[in-house]
């Protein structure tokens, strides 16, 4: 972005507080940064410290300063030691001053913007109008899915005098913001995307407040509703066009190119231009894929563009996940991009990449090691094959996480929170089969205050991830004593000869004060001390300064039961007994905490310091007012190896426990019990989805592989294979191995690969 902003144009809703030692020198703001880890130039950029759900910008001013800022956006009802060689801009309300910063902006230009609202396909709409419009006009849109409200103020902010049109996506919001974004937004046209909800296509109207046009489909229910504002292109030549360009059967595809072309006719764009731009519509990967891959390296594979707002926005990506690693930047060049190499190298080289690769440096790629590598490029470059050889084995049978789902269902919890009250994440068995390491630092990134592991061992392989977050260990035992103080991990202690040994390693490397946290047992009757030991915990506290409290906790054993809730009950009580000992007997504050995932919801009085959410983060929870909140993170898929017919009565599988009673055809997917396909699945007890259509398991589950029965369906080699997403939900999968969705997680085996998506 370049601003030009004065402070007199914001003196209306800022105060100005200047440091002593700072030079004015009629400062301008040119640039506006939220992230303290994107801060890249420091002259004239203003740090907005913004403050959200998991985080507050606020407890990074400090970082920013040694970084080299000295322009501060901060909220007044926060403080911190002022420097004398800086400028702080005091407002009542951070991100609604950040949001008028960008109302202003937007205002120094007269070009026409298009807002898109909807519930389905506004990515896909802005990406294809982009791939339409392009050719013919200058064209800004937001980048990847920024549709928030700080997704959007940060659109608003690139505007620039080189551009034609602007195109700004917004995701749901509640009505009372839809006001606010169209005051900031001000669009000219309108765009409005499939529609499941009729309240609140209803509100939208708030959103288009001033818009001349708007662009929908005739099918659409919006469409008599906004009918008045509709634009008039004739929708009989769009139809045409549709017709001689995509395939008709896909019927979403065909409702969001409609709006693209509608938007593509209105500014007057040859019909035969558009015709040819359908045929190279993009295959959108709408969300970054983050996998492990060869020789330690990380890999972020964003491969379907390569214009320079894209690009950007995946170097601040890369910047943000890769931590201390090294760097490197691999990019594909077409044709067509060739000619850009120049004003490629320099977006890169702002962001300082140990190492950038072209497509002509291709065949040096093999010797990086222990990187973060970013590849970007179009599909016409083959970059999605390069991305491919990075890969870490070649087992087509994977885990997609999906990061922004995980996000959104800790925000279901902690919005039933108190502000001040912490959240735990338990990461233990690999994070339920997630990925340890990958979620452990997502989790550090949006602002988790605990992580929680089983043992010592995967406390230290946190730590040798990076992780700084403090770590729970439930089950510490004697034998890692050492590493856990060594690698400043807080365990668990729930038993007097445990609490003895952990206090001689503390007192052999001569340790003082060291965090611990009691595990009271209340009713689960696992680990734990009983209510009547609570004075003699207390005596050996007070006897030994080698340790101190950091939290007080204990187990729920039935806090998802919705048909009685005495036990529980009990159970608190009895927490709260124990607590009210210990507390009176130390003049020091220790975190309690009680509540899991399930317990949450019904519980939240009791929610004390802090809870701690495990599976739940994922989208699954027995709660029926709750699991609809949630959505799911997880999907399993694999690819069909082979298809082949059989014919009446030739078998399938060890044992023939199949006989084909008719000719049959069946696929093989790469994916048996060693990957956790379990053999209770087996003889059509389970089976998997293709392309919508539930295929059974035919004969036994071997080590490596399944067979299904694909009955008449015309499917391909190499056809994506559901195992669970949209048409196998995870509790049906679990329902059907006589399990529960956490054994069926935590049993993914490690040669499946986890991909990890976000926008």
């Amino acid at each position: 972005m370049k601003l030009n902003f004065s402070f007199s144009e914001l003196s209306d809703f800022c105060t100005l507080e200047i440091g002593s030692n700072y030079t004015f020198n009629n400062t301008t703001i040119e640039q506006v940064v939220v992230d303290s880890r994107k801060i890249i130039a420091t002259k004239n950029v203003l740090f907005c410290a913004l403050k959200g759900l998991f985080y507050d910008g606020h407890e990074y001013i400090e970082e920013a300063y040694q970084k080299g800022i000295r322009l501060f956006m901060v909220d007044k009802s926060i403080h911190f030691t002022q420097k004398e060689d800086a400028v702080y801009l005091i407002v009542a309300d951070t991100l609604w001053s950040f949001q008028e910063i960008a109302k202003r902006h937007r205002e120094k230009f007269n070009f026409p913007i298009a807002l898109i609202a909807g519930d389905l396909g506004k990515t896909m709409v802005k990406e294809w109008s982009y791939h339409l419009l392009s050719p013919e006009i200058r064209i800004i849109r937001s980048p990847k899915s920024f549709n928030t409200n700080l997704g959007v103020a940060l659109s608003l902010l690139e505007l620039n005098s080189n551009c034609d049109l602007a195109i700004i996506e917004v995701g749901e919001q509640k009505k009372n913001d839809l006001v606010r974004i169209n005051e900031i937004i001000k669009p000219n046209l309108g765009i409005i995307t499939s529609l499941r909800n009729k309240d609140y296509s209803h509100s939208l109207h708030l959103l288009f407040q001033g818009c001349s046009v708007l662009f929908v489909h005739p099918t659409s229910f919006a469409f008599d509703y906004y009918k008045d504002k509709i634009n008039q292109t004739s929708f009989l030549d769009i139809n045409a066009l549709i017709e001689h360009s995509i395939d008709l059967d896909d019927k979403v595809k065909v409702f969001n190119i409609h709006l693209c072309i509608q938007l593509a006719l209105y500014f007057k764009i040859d019909p035969i231009q558009i015709e040819v731009q359908l045929k190279s519509l993009p295959k959108l990967a709408l969300r970054m894929e983050t996998f492990e891959g060869v020789n330690g390296n990380t890999i972020i594979n964003d491969t379907y563009n390569l214009d320079f707002d894209a690009l950007i926005y995946s170097l601040e990506y890369q910047l943000k996940v890769s931590r201390n690693k090294k760097r490197v930047v691999i990019i594909g060049l077409d044709e067509t991009t060739k000619k850009q190499k120049t004003a490629i190298r320099e977006i890169i080289q702002k962001y300082n990449p140990e190492e950038i690769f072209f497509t002509e440096d291709l065949q040096q790629i093999a010797t990086i090691q222990n990187a973060v590598v970013l590849i970007k490029g179009t599909r016409k470059a083959n970059m999605q094959k390069i991305a491919q050889k990075f890969r870490l084995k070649n087992h087509k049978t994977y885990l997609e996480i999906d990061l922004e789902a995980v996000q959104q269902n800790i925000e279901v919890y902690k919005s039933q929170l108190r502000s001040t009250t912490k959240i735990l994440i338990m990461v233990k068995s690999n994070a339920y089969g997630a990925g340890v390491e990958k979620m452990s630092l997502f989790y550090e990134e949006i602002g988790v205050d605990y992580l929680g592991v089983a043992y010592v061992d995967e406390g230290v392989e946190l730590r040798n991830s990076g992780v700084t977050l403090p770590i729970l260990v439930m089950n510490a035992e004697e034998s890692g004593f050492e590493d856990c103080i060594q690698y400043n991990l807080e365990p668990a202690i729930y038993s007097f000869e445990q609490m003895d040994e952990f206090i001689k390693s503390l007192i052999t490397q001569g340790v003082l004060n060291y965090p611990i946290h009691l595990k009271i047992n209340t009713g689960m009757n696992r680990l734990g001390f009983e209510l009547s030991e609570i004075g003699k915990v207390i005596e050996t506290l007070k006897a030994q300064p080698e340790i101190k409290i950091k939290s007080v906790y204990s187990h729920l054993s039935d806090g998802d039961n919705l048909n009685s809730k005495k036990f529980t009950l009990e159970q608190i009580e009895k927490f709260e007994s124990a607590v009210e000992q210990i507390s009176y007997n130390f003049n020091y504050h220790f975190d309690k905490h009680i509540l899991n995932s399930e317990a949450t919801p019904h519980y939240s009085a009791y929610q004390y310091d802090m809870i701690r959410l495990g599976i739940g983060v994922y989208g699954y929870a027995n709660n029926p007012s709750l699991k609809p909140k949630l959505t799911d993170a997880l999907q399993w898929r694999s690819s069909i190896s082979q298809i082949k017919s059989i014919a009446k009565g030739e078998s399938v599988g060890y044992g023939r426990s199949f006989i084909a009673e008719k000719a049959t055809k069946i696929a093989i997917i790469p994916v048996g019990y060693a990957d956790g396909f379990r053999r209770s699945l087996s003889n059509g007890k389970g089976g998997v989805y293709i392309k919508g259509a539930f295929c059974p398991v035919l004969g036994r589950v071997c080590m490596d592989m399944i067979m299904v029965d694909i009955k008449d369906n015309s499917f391909t080699v190499g056809e994506t294979v559901e195992i669970i997403g949209e048409n196998q939900a995870m509790d049906v999968f679990a329902k059907n191995m006589e399990t529960i969705p956490y054994e069926v997680m935590t049993n993914f085996s490690k040669r499946v690969h986890r991909i990890y998506l976000t926008k």
